[in-house]
């Protein structure tokens, strides 16, 4: 790649600000099969799992530090723009951005394209509407090396830059998908995953279950919970031990403890420290 140094753009009209503005929209993203990754760690992480950008905006006005030579590996493999702090923070989706912004492909995959391997574990989300849960679902899939996560009847795209900023870079390092209902169901089965879905409703505990083999976890929206589709299309339910006032946890503490729990039973029977 060249070692010019690289372009600055001044003007919060430029054709390439005006771009970076529009991609906030999950029409635009969709149809370019583009998502924005903002923010040092969320880039950093991307960059690490292996994420080519298709072109990398930096505002040295904002950057404070570098630490991993983050602006030399991003330099070396995609177009480097620099802008004024003006320009960048119009370009910028959140407020107080630090200066580190890239575009780059899209994430998600085709249902059929995930590699599930020889004893999956899949978070499945049904419906979940709010950017946070479902930034904090793809950290616990990465902490917990699950095999991907499903969005099932999907309300939000996985190129929400509230979901990257969530997951603080997670969402590229763990397989995503998305999916109707019946498609879903038709996959699990045909790839022969045991479905246990979660839902106070249930009689037996989390704990209760063998979650040591193929497995996909079901966990619902905020408010509603999973849908009765999925509620009859699982081939198990559980439930958390309640003991307090509060009838329900966050879904995304929800998933959390419930695949924490299949990695237990995984560390039993396998050995694994």
């Amino acid at each position: 790649m060249s070692t010019a140094a690289p372009d600055v753009i001044t003007s919060v009209t430029n054709a390439r600000v005006k771009h970076l503005v529009a991609l906030r929209r999950r029409r635009t993203r969709d149809a370019e099969d583009v998502c924005l990754i903002e923010g040092y760690d969320e880039l950093s992480h991307a960059v690490a799992a292996g994420v080519v950008p298709h072109e990398v905006y930096l505002c040295p006005a904002l950057i404070e530090d570098d630490p991993l030579d983050l602006a030399a590996r991003l330099a070396a493999i995609a177009p480097v723009f620099h802008l004024s702090q003006p320009a960048f923070e119009k370009a910028a989706y959140r407020t107080g951005p630090d200066g580190w912004l890239a575009l780059a492909p899209g994430v998600e995959s085709a249902l059929e394209d995930l590699e599930l391997g020889p004893n999956p574990l899949v978070i499945v989300c049904g419906s979940v509407e709010k950017p946070g849960n479902l930034g904090s679902i793809l950290r616990t899939a990465d902490a917990a090396g699950a095999t991907a996560v499903v969005s099932v009847d999907p309300v939000t795209d996985w190129g929400n830059p509230n979901i990257i900023r969530a997951s603080k870079g997670a969402l590229f390092s763990v397989p995503v998908a998305s999916a109707s209902t019946a498609e879903f169901l038709a996959w699990a089965r045909s790839n022969e995953l045991s479905m246990v879905a979660t839902t106070p409703a249930a009689t037996d505990y989390v704990t209760d279950l063998d979650l040591s083999g193929p497995t996909a976890i079901l966990v619902g929206a905020e408010h509603e919970g999973l849908s009765d589709e999925l509620l009859t299309g699982a081939d198990r339910t559980a439930k958390l031990p309640m003991y307090g006032r509060v009838d329900s946890l966050n879904v995304g503490v929800s998933a959390a403890i419930t695949v924490y729990e299949a990695v237990r039973q995984r560390r039993v029977t396998t050995g694994r420290s």
